[in-house]
């Protein structure tokens, strides 16, 4: 799975499953831009790794900030869209700003970045495109409802934008994991992951880099005729 060549966007790189995925496109090969609102957390990571990464700003709630993120790119092989905001609240305490905020960093961002990039890796002839998407957008569970309804859009954006971009070569997917040991499990209680954790088929949590290695599939040559599709990682959480 040679990505020797290329270059890979990630956003939201500067932790987590982002972090993982900017890591295993770079070991492959990639070129990586670890692209972050965080800047300082971004840099840290690009530093981190030997030669062929750099760290760059972007909002992803702001289409202006996504193109200049990939102007400043050059060409862009693969984008990894998995810049999102988690949050873990009840339905009926939803206020109307942190819905549009979650809304807008979580499937418009998705949406900008897809609509970005998608023409110009139209245009080359070659290219990679996965959202990550999650098992909340599938069914209903302890993640907020704002979260789950933008993850819920990511997986059909991702089927539309693939129908559009098949004939040139480039393929988009999603990747819908759960259960997976990141920075969001800091703020949870060690009884509600307990609970979660006996839920689990495989009676464990993830690791990021499991997932990062399935990203890292998605995005090569390898892939070339998967599109469309949502890869669940969940550890049988989820059977279909």
């Amino acid at each position: 799975m040679s990505l020797g060549g290329r270059t890979a966007v990630v956003t939201g790189a500067a932790q987590g499953l982002g972090e993982a995925i900017a890591r295993a496109l770079h070991a492959r090969g990639a070129s990586v831009v670890v692209a972050d609102v965080n800047d300082e957390r971004a840099e840290a990571v690009a530093t981190s790794l030997p030669e062929r990464a750099r760290a760059a700003h972007v909002d992803v709630r702001d289409r202006a900030s996504f193109e200049r993120l990939l102007d400043e790119s050059g060409r862009v092989d693969v984008l990894v869209n998995n810049a999102a905001r988690t949050v873990f609240r009840p339905l009926w305490e939803i206020e109307a700003d942190e819905w549009d905020d979650v809304l807008a960093t979580n499937l418009r961002g998705v949406f900008f970045g897809c609509q970005v990039a998608g023409p110009r890796m139209r245009e080359q002839g070659w290219g990679r495109i996965l959202n990550m998407a999650s098992i909340s957008g599938q069914a209903a569970g302890a993640s907020g409802a704002h979260y789950a309804a933008s993850k819920a859009g990511i997986i059909v954006l991702t089927k539309i934008l693939a129908a559009e971009l098949a004939p040139y070569g480039v393929t988009c997917n999603a990747l819908a994991p759960a259960a997976v040991r990141t920075p969001v499990f800091d703020d949870l209680p060690e009884e509600r992951l307990e609970a979660l954790r006996q839920r689990i088929p495989v009676g464990r949590f993830g690791e990021p880099a499991e997932i990062a290695e399935l990203a890292a599939f998605l995005c090569s040559e390898e892939a070339g005729y998967i599109t469309g599709a949502t890869f669940d990682a969940n550890g049988g959480l989820l059977m279909r």
